[in-house]
């Protein structure tokens, strides 16, 4: 299975809620499979193999702990097993985990928290799958245009032809330098963290959200209204860009 992508499995009754995991699972580079029900769970994992069952505490007609039970003993799957629900307390906590789950997360949750402990299941039961997503160069432009700036990634520079005293600072680049590697396409907060590297013990999830609220302020023309950097919501953060050739 260690070139396969990686699968995950997805039982939660609240489509609003199933939707947005699976949209979160899906920007990350894993493939999500959706059911709303223990019973379409149980056919599902008949027929197919998947490395992650996210499942929601409260299903209709069983409880998630149950099917958790089932999955180990009944099923007999070797799967890694993460509780996503809104029953916060300790003692379901301590209950989920001493019964079958590798882990539990309460909902509301913040997104870089659901797949950091996705991540981990994923290490501990298959530590030799490749977790992290590889970010796609196929469309990666050296040269971009941002309104009134002019950008050159391969020489790490960054012009704003309206006022040559504007600059950006060593964060700011970098995190256009993330969002450039996919143009036009998402990329998570957790994917942000992963890449930032050797800084990213200086950020937090929501510390993101300030460097783009900051980046936006300095290239947007209208930073209340981004034209370049694009919230989507589950998703991340999307970067629209004009090719062209900087006069640095």
């Amino acid at each position: 299975m260690q070139n396969q992508r990686i699968k995950i499995l997805i039982v939660e009754d609240d489509p609003d809620m199933a939707e947005l995991i699976a949209d979160l699972v899906e920007a990350e580079g894993w493939s999500p499979t959706v059911v709303h029900s223990a019973e379409d769970a149980t056919a599902i994992l008949a027929r197919e193999q998947f490395h992650i069952v996210l499942l929601d505490h409260n299903l209709p007609g069983i409880s998630g702990r149950t099917f958790a039970q089932r999955i180990r003993t009944n099923l007999g799957l070797n799967v890694g097993i993460l509780m996503v629900t809104a029953a916060g307390s300790a003692t379901e906590r301590v209950l989920g985990l001493e019964t079958a789950a590798d882990d539990y997360v309460v909902k509301p949750f913040e997104p870089i928290e659901l797949t950091a402990r996705i991540k981990a299941v994923l290490r501990r039961i298959a530590p030799s799958l490749k977790v992290e997503k590889e970010p796609e160069r196929e469309h990666e432009a050296s040269s971009l245009r941002l309104g009134d700036w002019a950008v050159d990634l391969s020489a790490r520079r960054a012009l704003c032809l309206a006022d040559s005293s504007r600059t950006l600072t060593s964060a700011e680049f970098a995190l256009l330098e993330i969002l450039a590697q996919t143009p036009n396409k998402p990329v998570s907060r957790s994917q942000i963290l992963d890449r930032l590297g050797a800084e990213s013990d200086r950020f937090i999830d929501r510390n993101v959200d300030v460097l783009v609220l900051r980046l936006r302020r300095k290239i947007e023309r209208n930073p209340d209204l981004p034209q370049h950097i694009q919230t989507r919501r589950g998703k991340g953060y999307v970067l629209h860009t004009e090719t062209a050739e900087p006069p640095l």
